[in-house]
């Protein structure tokens, strides 16, 4: 009978990653979900983007300056888009979090 080339399973409760009664860091938790803002020009969905996860460069829309992959950032889109939520998501921008909370209302 040929012999397998692949590494047996770890068995037990060392090979689990999740031990019981470790802390949950409820803030990376919720990094991947978004959280429904309302503003003066809308209710939008606001993503925040962990280094690790931020690989692209982006330009945010707020000061005009490049987010650099490894730098933590927000994604924002609206949430009441008139032409439907696809759009709204391919319309999506990242924005550093300062621009973001000191954006102003401005109408165009």
């Amino acid at each position: 009978m040929p012999r397998s080339n692949r590494p047996r399973r770890r068995t037990g409760t060392a090979s689990r990653k999740w031990v019981q009664g470790a802390e949950l860091d409820l803030d990376r938790a919720r990094a991947g979900i978004p959280e429904r803002q309302s503003a003066p020009d809308g209710e939008w969905n606001v993503r925040r983007i962990t280094p690790g996860s931020a690989a692209k460069d982006y330009t945010c829309p707020g000061c005009g300056q490049m987010i650099r992959p490894g730098v933590e950032h927000l994604v924002a889109w609206r949430q009441d888009s008139l032409f439907g939520a696809e759009t709204a998501l391919a319309e999506r921008r990242h924005w550093h979090p300062h621009c973001w909370k000191t954006r102003s209302f401005r109408y165009r």
